[in-house]
């Protein structure tokens, strides 16, 4: 199974920082993945450095092998001090940590309680209940959970459960059951949600109960959604050995997924070794990214160095839904959960022609900073093959 993870979040109107801070990691080599957040005491700065300190200790301390779930969160309960005046911890937690089959162990402190979907049903998961030796009335609630493909679990800061509280319609705020419905009626409308666009549609729906739609708290929700990974393969650069074309082409050819062919040198390749037509723009406007060609069973087909260079920058930005072929190229990395690299050794004099930009970089860094950044950023997994 691959774990789709994501988390949106807004700050509380007015504020300049979030209060509210989100941090995952996923472990390819472990199938493993950490994921965390925490809500700070009020809004604003304070909140956030808060909750940025409470996520990255508990997510060091649980990527920490000598030391259990359980064990961290509990240094973490412990630990938080409690505000004079309010009389409440300073920071709130949930945290997770999962494997690819399904084995999860949850924590929270604080926060409303996690939610586990199932079938489109709410599952009642056991929990043991842990009490804080140092702060009275504090305790957190520790769960194991067997998760199946299709399973989600949803969790959020108490923005979503308490938004509109006290205005026309929810005096009581929407409440974890109001959540519940919310979240139902959408898997009902779209059973194969993404957990990007669940957790931007459930943080939309507490803005919109909100008066004004002005959210008086930080609104985060965090969605993890356990289902058949999404495969894809980028073909890019000619192999070093041209003996090996053919070679390279059928293992392009068999590959069971998306693919998408970055280089004319490349799509040329493919197009000979498969005899499958290649309609190229023939054009290339200075200034601007050549136009996207056409082949036969592979999703994209674009130029190679400019096009992988603008989306590593788009990447970088965060830049999205951009009508040209980086960002075609951006979708379809999206859109993947594990991202297959073919890379090319051959050395391609084009590369160094004066004439193109100066901030090209050779293939094979760009695509290593983008299989970095898909990682780190985007929590895909990346594997690079080179050729």
């Amino acid at each position: 199974m691959f774990i789709d993870v994501d988390c949106y979040q807004v700050k509380k109107y007015n504020q300049n920082a979030y209060g509210d801070y989100f941090v995952s990691k996923r472990y390819p080599d472990e199938g493993r993945l950490i994921a965390v957040l925490s809500d700070g005491l009020g809004s604003g700065i304070k909140a956030n450095i808060l909750s940025c300190m409470t996520a990255t200790m508990l997510l060091r301390f649980i990527e920490n092998e000598q030391i259990s779930i359980r064990k961290a969160a509990s240094i973490i309960m412990n630990s938080l001090p409690v505000c004079k005046v309010r009389h409440i911890s300073y920071s709130t937690f949930s945290a997770a940590d999962c494997n690819d089959e399904g084995d999860v162990k949850f924590v929270e402190e604080g926060n409303p309680e996690v939610i586990w979907i199932r079938n489109n049903e709410v599952m009642k998961p056991d929990f043991e209940i842990i009490k804080s030796k140092t702060f009275k009335n504090r305790q957190m609630k520790v769960t194991r959970l067997k998760l199946r493909l299709g399973d989600r679990l949803i969790f959020c800061s108490d923005g979503v459960t308490q938004s509109g509280l006290g205005g026309g319609r929810l005096k009581l705020g929407l409440r974890r059951e109001g959540l519940i419905v919310l979240i139902k009626d959408k898997l009902a409308q779209q059973p194969d949600i993404s957990s990007t666009e669940l957790s931007q549609y459930i943080v939309q729906q507490a803005i919109n109960i909100e008066t004004n739609r002005q959210p008086k708290d930080d609104i985060s929700a965090c969605v993890l959604y356990f289902r058949e990974p999404r495969q894809s393969l980028v073909f890019t650069g000619p192999p070093f050995h041209q003996s090996k074309d053919a070679e390279y082409a059928q293992m392009f050819a068999n590959f069971k997924g998306k693919k998408a062919i970055c280089g004319g040198t490349t799509a040329n390749l493919i197009s000979r070794e498969l005899n499958r037509p290649v309609t190229m723009e023939k054009t290339i406007s200075i200034g601007k990214l050549p136009a996207c060609s056409y082949m036969e069973g592979v999703d994209l087909v674009t130029e190679g160095v400019l096009t992988l260079t603008k989306a590593l920058e788009y990447l970088e930005s965060g830049t999205s839904n951009i009508d040209n072929a980086a960002g075609k190229l951006v979708k379809f990395f999206l859109d993947s959960d594990c991202i297959n690299f073919m890379v090319g050794a051959k050395l391609n004099q084009a590369h160094y022609d004066p004439a193109l930009p100066i901030e090209i970089e050779i293939r094979k860094t760009i695509v290593k900073k983008i299989a970095n950044i898909l990682q780190d950023k985007y929590l895909k997994k990346v594997d690079v093959q080179y050729m």
